[in-house]
């Protein structure tokens, strides 16, 4: 019997051919002060994915059209796995593994344990679902747990397939919106990119830095001097702290751009309720100026008149009309597409960074998780590691948990030098006040 078939939106196929500039794959790291029921919790994963006909499915394209299609049970194994193993924070150990969107199913549930307590890595892939979409995964697969430590027999409810499509986010603006969302968007050029060894492939790596709650603080109280959120501030460190790991004059008085994303389920607030697990996320690009010595003071207003100019305009609208023209084309287009873009980054050597901040993780929305003896564990840690990069492309993101902001960075070492990821990440500490 056919496996059953449901329409992949642009935002996935995007997503997942973005595979050949990074690996889409990204983890969720849960740190416990004790030690989770494994077999309960290796039943909450497989209870969930099959509850889902999206998790329970593989990307693949039929007849030029791309869609999820359900895999059997039996294809379902490695999605649990147990690693006796400890994660020191320093040095992070590589991530995970990635995970194989076209094999699926499209989460993976790693338990990592280690003497003084379990991780618990909960992996996805970005032509599957956004980080949001990872912390709804997340949230899920504690409730799961939570429900069958206290009765073996729950079994989540089925879930219906739902409408994934960015479209109707189009259905909400009026053809003039759509016009205007384009005449005022930019194209989006590459002038700068991370400072590479060479070119091609490496060893998959993490760095990551975590701020004591007082930095965080002290980045509200700038923010507020300069009407700024701390999103704009982490924007503006970014940003310098890129020009600084380059040393290149070249970037002095000249425009240079980042790229930054927006989660449209908070542009579009209940739209998407019915189905959180999705890519719902847009990009856009700040361009910023600066002369030499800037700091951050220096480049602050400018960042905020930007990042403000773009949510009192239709953010996110262009980016989907975007995409939504190509696949009208066909996945040829979209190949095409991939090709081209392959091809500029592979002549100049350039490809604009990418910050993504991921916000606040709050302990509330996954607890209370209840361990061996059924006392409840504490949450010592949310880390969220991101996609990893090669040349030409990078990406930084930035996350808070119990006011501990962390900046984290996945790259392969060769292409990139560890030591100079380490000292990016310092410099962009150095800068934040």
């Amino acid at each position: 019997m056919p496996q059953a078939r449901h329409p992949a939106s642009s935002f996935d196929v995007f997503n997942v051919y973005f595979e050949r500039i990074y690996d889409p794959t990204m983890h969720v790291v849960f740190t416990f002060d004790g030690e989770i029921e494994a077999e309960i919790m290796r039943e909450a994963t497989m209870r969930l994915i099959a509850s889902d006909p999206y998790l329970r499915s593989r990307y693949t394209e039929v007849d030029g059209l791309p869609v999820w299609e359900e895999i059997p049970p039996e294809c379902r194994d490695g999605a649990f796995f147990i690693e006796k193993r400890s994660w020191p924070l320093t040095p992070p150990p590589p991530p995970p593994p990635p995970l194989d969107v076209r094999k699926g199913p499209q989460v993976r549930v790693g338990l990592y344990r280690g003497d003084e307590g379990d991780r618990l890595a909960v992996t996805c892939h970005h032509g599957f679902c956004d980080a949001g979409g990872a912390l709804a995964i997340a949230r899920d697969v504690f409730s799961v747990y939570r429900r069958l430590m206290e009765s073996p027999d729950h079994r989540p409810t089925e879930r219906k397939p739902c409408d994934r499509s960015i479209k109707r986010i189009l259905t909400l603006h009026s053809e003039e919106e759509k016009r205007g969302a384009l005449a005022e968007e930019e194209p989006f050029v590459d002038r700068w990119s991370f400072p590479a060894e060479h070119p091609g492939r490496g060893r998959p790596r993490v760095a990551f830095r975590t701020l004591a709650p007082e930095r965080l603080e002290l980045m509200k109280a700038f923010g507020k001097e300069h009407g700024a959120t701390v999103n704009d501030v982490l924007i503006a460190a970014f940003f310098l702290a890129f020009r600084n790991i380059r040393d290149d004059p070249s970037d002095i008085g000249s425009p240079r751009s980042i790229l930054t994303s927006a989660d449209l389920r908070r542009r579009y607030p209940g739209l998407y309720d019915d189905c959180p697990i999705a890519n719902l996320s847009a990009a856009y690009e700040i361009t910023i100026t600066a002369g030499e010595g800037a700091g951050l003071e220096d480049i602050i207003d400018d960042v905020t008149t930007i990042t403000a100019r773009r949510k009192a305009g239709h953010l996110g609208l262009a980016a989907i009309l975007f995409y939504e023209g190509i696949m009208a084309r066909g996945m040829p287009a979209v190949l095409e597409f991939f090709d081209d873009m392959i091809e500029r980054y592979t002549i100049s050597g350039l490809k604009n960074p990418v910050f993504s901040n991921l916000g606040v993780f709050d302990p509330g929305e996954f607890l209370p998780v209840p361990g061996k003896g059924r006392s409840n564990l504490d949450l010592l840690d949310v880390q969220y590691l991101p996609c990893v990069c090669w040349p030409y492309g990078f990406l930084m993101i930035a996350s808070t948990f119990r006011d501990r902001l962390t900046l984290a960075t996945a790259y392969e070492e060769g292409p990139y030098s560890a030591a100079v990821v380490e000292r990016f990440l310092g410099y962009v500490d150095g800068y934040l006040p």
